[in-house]
């Protein structure tokens, strides 16, 4: 178990990220909201709870078949995409007060999409080799 992960900045935002898309999908069950908006919302918590497991199990470490990185940045990117797009139908569309507050939820979450999505393209260096701390020769 790396401990070191759950203190670090991307760590606490995976967290707030599960977090606030779980309340994002209480939210939009609660409203008994359109399947695309509840999908949405559970499909967000369980990627970012399984990624954090991932990085908190070091298990990135030992499945090197992928650039685990690298998937996440593309999960945060996408994420943030759709729910830009699904919160701003269910704020405007507001069928009751569950549906708008799974709304702001869901921009609260996008907006910690983009700050995972920063934090990620930060660590990932593209032109250096994975898991050395010595460069090639």
């Amino acid at each position: 178990v790396d401990s070191g992960f759950l203190r670090s900045p991307r760590g606490a935002v995976k967290i707030a990220r599960a977090v606030v898309a779980f309340v994002t999908f209480l939210c939009f069950v609660a409203s008994r909201s359109g399947g695309a908006y509840t999908a949405l919302a559970l499909m967000e918590t369980v990627i970012t709870a399984l990624f954090f497991l991932l990085y908190l199990l070091k298990l990135d470490k030992k499945m090197r078949w992928l650039f685990w990185p690298l998937a996440d940045l593309f999960n945060s990117v996408i994420a943030a995409l759709f729910l830009l797009i699904v919160c701003l139908f269910a704020i405007i569309i507001k069928t009751n007060n569950g549906t708008l507050a799974g709304g702001v939820f869901g921009l609260v979450l996008l907006v910690l999409c983009v700050v995972d999505a920063v934090l990620l393209f930060q660590k990932i260096s593209l032109g250096a080799p994975r898991g050395r701390n010595t460069p090639a020769k």
